[in-house]
């Protein structure tokens, strides 16, 4: 089990621990091993780092918490979710798995059901869900056409009031680029706006796209709003709509920031595209985010057939680059992702099997902390340094090949140097959305 400091303690001591260099602010005093981790001392006072040592090089002071070598890693930062479809997988089930089911089930979902009344119990059930296993921030996309707008976006901006302190939530719009067109599209925009959102959409290749994205980038210019899409999500090699992205973003001279998730058909394309795509997007500052296990589940999917294509992008030859690279949660419990529990541990361990992020694993822990921390504009989260808030999550396992072959349910979670309630919510709350009568 792992140790959790006392309650009432102002002042205390992490002792013998295991943290990863890449996720500190100063690693000098420090020795790493070949996986990049230092045993430590972290010193914590009125809820924040107040020092990273060596291990044993001074006397503490306080309560010391000997962690004996486990790992503490800051909080996560989950940047890709879609936190209004959440856990609706039992009364919307994907009949056969596939990417196109998966959009017409949502679909007749969401006409039937998705009101007030039954988007805040789901939403905030995937909020619980994080905030126990240690996620800070999130960013999540929400599903937004003319009929559907009214009733999420204010409620979003209800939520994020409500989860301030806790989790810092960031919202997107998801719709297709005709949705940003005339008047209903300055609607969309203002009202995305006074709830504190962004723009976003899917950016299908059709006809009329380059002037859709020139469109929504004049929008978000116009409000100061950021840009978050997502892009070919599909395995076809001819859809190269983040080409179209990055070049959109150079041509209208857009200062704020874009985020491109998914990007799966990158990996299917040859090598000369891929490097103009990826000077590209450098050129234009463009963060990627891979979402592994959403695309694993979905992409190459053929009755009968094994799947050949894992459906992640290329994030390697991204992050050689210096594209900022970042791994998200994406879907859970719904048409799109069948499985999931909110955990981006979870999501970091899927990621460096299917991805390979290890041997080495550098500073590939980065991407669920400090890479989409710094994506979402978000100061001191994400990273252990001295004088940041004291919000860290404390395993049992040693090295990652003890954190990444466990589920690790008794990590603890600390928000400003506080041991919170890590206790997961019951699936019975939700029985009366997903099963009505039946229950």
């Amino acid at each position: 089990m792992v140790a959790a400091p006392p309650v009432d303690a102002a002042r205390y001591r992490l002792a013998n621990v295991g943290v990863a260099v890449c996720l500190l602010e100063d690693a000098s005093g420090l020795t790493s091993d070949h996986d990049g981790i230092a045993l430590a001392d972290i010193d914590i006072a009125d809820g924040r780092i107040a020092a990273v040592r060596s291990a044993g090089a001074t006397e503490p002071e306080g309560a010391v918490v000997d962690l004996r070598r486990g790992l503490v890693w800051p909080c996560f930062v989950d940047m890709h979710t879609h936190l209004d479809k959440g856990h609706i997988w039992e009364r919307a089930p994907n009949p056969d798995g596939s990417f196109d089911q998966a959009l017409a089930t949502v679909g007749r979902d969401r006409a039937a059901n998705w009101s007030a009344e039954d988007l805040r119990p789901r939403i905030e059930f995937g909020l619980r869900c994080s905030y126990a296993h240690g996620t800070a921030a999130i960013r999540t996309h929400l599903d937004t056409d003319e009929s559907q707008a009214g009733i999420t976006w204010p409620l979003f901006r209800e939520i994020k009031q409500e989860w301030a302190g806790r989790i810092e939530l960031q919202a997107a719009t998801i719709c297709v680029m005709d949705d940003f067109v005339g008047p209903p599209g300055e609607r969309l925009a203002d009202l995305v706006a006074d709830c504190g959102g962004m723009l976003g959409g899917v950016t299908y290749m059709m006809p009329g796209l380059e002037e859709g994205l020139d469109r929504v980038f004049r929008l978000a210019a116009d409000r100061g709003l950021d840009l978050d899409f997502h892009v070919d999500e599909s395995l076809d090699p001819a859809a190269r709509s983040l080409r179209l992205i990055a070049e959109a973003a150079l041509r209208n001279g857009f200062q704020g920031r874009v985020v491109a998730g998914h990007c799966c058909s990158l990996a299917m394309q040859p090598e000369d595209d891929v490097a103009r795509t990826l000077d590209l997007l450098a050129e234009a500052g463009i963060a990627i985010v891979s979402l592994p296990m959403c695309n694993l589940y979905l992409q190459d999917r053929r009755p009968g057939r094994t799947p050949r294509s894992r459906g992640v992008t290329l994030l390697h030859e991204l992050k050689e680059r210096g594209i900022p690279v970042a791994v998200a949660s994406d879907n859970c419990r719904d048409p799109f992702y069948g499985f999931g529990d909110h955990d981006m541990l979870e999501v970091f361990t899927q990621a460096v099997r299917i991805a390979h992020l290890d041997r080495p694993y550098g500073d590939w822990p980065r991407a669920v902390t400090a890479t989409p921390a710094g994506v979402m504009g978000l100061d001191g989260t994400g990273r252990v340094a001295a004088g940041a808030p004291a919000d860290l999550v404390c395993f049992s396992g040693r090295r990652y090949s003890e954190l990444l072959s466990r589920r690790e349910p008794d990590r603890v979670v600390l928000r400003a140097g506080r041991a919170v309630d890590t206790a997961l919510p019951s699936y019975e709350e939700l029985d009366h959305l997903v099963y009505g009568a039946e229950t």
